[in-house]
């Protein structure tokens, strides 16, 4: 399910209608059930901007931030630790299993992956500096998120590659983009 939300910004039907049509394609070529929950924040550069300070410490805006509600940074060792609880965190808690370590996303599970933020400014300025459509950026920043949401990484060539490689191919699989 995919909860779109806007800040700062006017509700647009065709903006939601393109990232749930994405959101489905991402779901069947990375094998999430489209059960699992996605929100996305549509916001303009000084929410995003404040966001990357909080979360990242970087005092700059930034085009897309991916909140998982899962720290894939011990994926690599099979592990990924529930995050803390924390209201002040745009994601909610996850309560630890049994041995304080969750082994991903099985089929058929419902859960909450996480959230979504994109700046607007940036996809217009951005679209316009790729010269290609806003809806193809947006598209774009949306499913950057998703991967990263999925635990997919991008610290270096091999992993740069593999994920342009499967957002491309999502953009394909969701249809024609203007």
């Amino acid at each position: 399910m995919l909860t779109v939300l806007w800040e700062n910004a006017p509700g647009c039907p065709a903006q939601r209608a393109l990232l749930e049509r994405v959101f489905a394609a991402a779901c069947a070529a990375t094998g999430a059930q489209p059960s699992v929950e996605v929100s996305v924040l549509l916001a303009d550069d000084a929410r995003l901007h404040a966001l990357n300070r909080a979360y990242r410490g970087k005092d700059a805006p930034a085009d897309v931030l991916s909140f998982a509600e899962r720290d894939a940074r011990t994926e690599d060792a099979g592990c990924k630790p529930a995050l803390p609880p924390d209201e002040a965190s745009p994601v909610s808690a996850l309560p630890p299993d049994d041995a304080g370590c969750d082994h991903g996303i099985l089929p058929g599970d419902e859960e909450y992956l996480g959230d979504i933020a994109i700046s607007l400014p940036r996809v217009h300025a951005q679209a316009a500096a790729y010269g290609h459509s806003e809806e193809r950026e947006l598209a774009y920043l949306f499913v950057h998120g998703f991967l990263h949401l999925l635990g997919h990484t991008h610290n270096d060539d091999t992993a740069y590659r593999q994920m342009r490689t499967q957002e491309e191919a999502i953009l394909t699989a969701a249809g024609p983009l203007r």
